[in-house]
C-alpha cells in the first residue's frame, strides 16, 4: 500500500506541535505508512496569517478539510483513514 499521505503545518519552537507528531507517528504502522509533509509555518507570509495561532495543524489532503489543530483528533484521523481506504 502507498503511503498515507497528511500534511502538518507547525512550528519549529512548538511543543504542541511535536506533541502532535508524535501522537500521529503513533498511529502508524508497518501496513499502514504515513507520508507525513511538516511545513513550517513561519517560512511563509501567507501561512503565517492562515494559521498562526492555530498550530499545529494537520490535515490529510491539504485541499481538504482540517481534521485537526491544537491537539491530535485520533477519530478524524481513524475517519481519514478510512475514507482513505486504509481503516
Amino acid at each position: 500500500m502507498p503511503a498515507i499521505p497528511f500534511t502538518l503545518y507547525s512550528r519549529s519552537w512548538c511543543h504542541l506541535c511535536e506533541d502532535m507528531l508524535a501522537a500521529l507517528r503513533s498511529l502508524e504502522t508497518p501496513a499502514r505508512p504515513f507520508a507525513i509533509s511538516v511545513l513550517d509555518v513561519d517560512a511563509d507570509p501567507a501561512l503565517v496569517a492562515r494559521f498562526d495561532e492555530l498550530v499545529p495543524v494537520l490535515y490529510g489532503d491539504p485541499a481538504g478539510p482540517e481534521l485537526c489543530h491544537y491537539f491530535l483528533d485520533a477519530d478524524a484521523v481513524q475517519r481519514y483513514l478510512a475514507a482513505y481506504g486504509a481503516g
